[in-house]
């Protein structure tokens, strides 16, 4: 019995290890912006740690209209905001694994802007698509139905402070039964609106103009808050109550003309916040006392600064493409006080990538060179650069647009066209 019990389990002990060894790559949805935490972090695992001199395969092309607009992916479908012809806004939906267009919802819209073209990534949940084109129409689409569950147009409801002179380039945030956007009106800068109806739940007004960076949810001091950063010289960040609207803080030691990234949450309830346009970065803590809340500037850093895309949090170090309009320093990482570490314009032969986006994914980040279209394979390190593998994806131009990981399947695009790699281990 001893030796027939001892048998039984080093059988179910095998099979244990081999279904381990042989389980697929883990996978998780990238339903929104900067993925299922809004931090550019996915939970994928078995991804290849090294690429062939061709760099990963291809699995499909799709042609698309001029823009900015990345993707977001959701159920094994791929959803994106495309722009046809200075006419309409379409949202397309795609397979993940094949590429083919299961659907699209067309919406006129007609007009041009500088820099023209699709801007944001769509926020996806169980049952909606909810999408801000760039004119300010607003929809909730039913993923069932592929139409119209109620709209806005924030432009002609709320017109915004100072306007925008490239248009709205914002991804609506979700949280309980509320869709929220920043239209930023003087009166109604951050608005949330019930998921379901469309209704107006809560709106604040707000301080400074308008930029275009997208109100994101943090967990600070006990709480989940709406943070927000606005434009202008008179701009700043404010963090506001998530279920009522209410102003809570309100920090204005550091200005940005035309904001884009988000605020990163830090531990210790910090915020990290850049932009361009000679604003740097600010390094800021929130607390609180009863109803009452302050904010301490813990450090200001002129010589750090990203124009499009927020940093990655990894461990307790910064990972950021530090470039914009007037600054090319190439990739860089920070400690959590601020103090930098290296840049990518003092290694020789290292990239400067430009303006493209990253993501962190089984321990490796993956950074876009927006101007090159190489993609980048790197081992995150405070020590120094060190790059796993490269590979030559598109040959474009102005090539900003946020990526998004699913599957083992890299999702990304040039100005004119969107494919999807295989980043799985063989």
């Amino acid at each position: 019995m001893q030796l027939s019990s001892f048998f039984t389990n080093w059988c179910l002990c095998l099979i244990g290890c081999l279904f381990f060894a042989l389980r697929p790559a883990q996978s998780e949805d990238w339903p929104q912006h900067l993925g299922p935490n809004r931090n550019g972090h996915s939970g994928e695992t078995g991804l290849a740690k090294s690429w062939p001199e061709t760099g990963p395969k291809a699995l499909w092309t799709f042609p698309l209209g001029i823009g900015f607009a990345g993707p977001a992916i959701r159920d094994g479908e791929v959803y994106l905001l495309d722009r046809v012809n200075d006419e309409k806004d379409v949202l397309r939906c795609f397979a993940l694994d094949t590429g083919q267009e299961l659907w699209n919802f067309e919406s006129p819209a007609p007009g041009k802007i500088s820099h023209n073209g699709s801007r944001t990534v769509p926020t996806v949940d169980e049952t909606h698509i909810y999408t801000v084109g760039m004119l300010g129409k607003f929809y909730a689409l039913s993923r069932t139905t592929h139409q119209a569950v109620w709209q806005k147009d924030l432009a002609a409801e709320y017109p915004p402070v100072d306007g925008l002179t490239w248009g709205y380039a914002q991804s609506p945030s979700l949280y309980k039964n509320l869709v929220i956007v920043a239209p930023q009106n003087e009166s109604a800068f951050v608005v949330a609106f019930d998921k379901e109806t469309g209704d107006v739940v809560w709106k604040t007004g707000g301080v400074g103009v308008a930029g275009y960076s997208t109100p994101v949810i943090h967990p600070l001091v006990g709480m989940d808050q709406v943070v927000m950063v606005s434009g202008g010289p008179s701009g700043g960040v404010m963090g506001l109550s998530v279920e009522e609207g209410r102003q809570l803080w309100r920090y204005e030691g550091w200005h940005c003309k035309y904001p884009i990234p988000h605020a990163t949450l830090l531990p210790e309830d910090r915020l990290f916040i850049t932009g361009e346009y000679g604003a740097g970065s600010a390094l800021i803590q929130i607390k609180r006392d009863g109803d009452a809340f302050t904010v301490t500037e813990l450090a200001l850093l002129p010589d750090v600064e990203s124009q499009i895309h927020p940093p990655l949090l990894i461990k307790d170090h910064l990972y950021l493409n530090c470039n914009g309009n007037r600054r090319n320093d190439g990739m860089a990482c920070l400690d959590l006080e601020g103090k930098v570490l290296w840049k990518t314009k003092d290694t020789p032969g290292a990239p400067m990538f430009e303006r493209g986006g990253l993501i962190f994914a089984d321990g490796m980040i993956l950074n876009f060179d927006g101007k090159t279209g190489i993609l980048h394979l790197i081992d995150p390190s405070p020590d120094g650069y060190k790059e796993l593998a490269r590979a030559q994806i598109f040959d474009s131009r102005e090539m900003w647009s946020p990526m998004a990981l699913s599957g083992g399947k890299l999702v990304l695009r040039s100005q004119n066209e969107l494919k999807c790699l295989d980043l799985k281990a063989p």
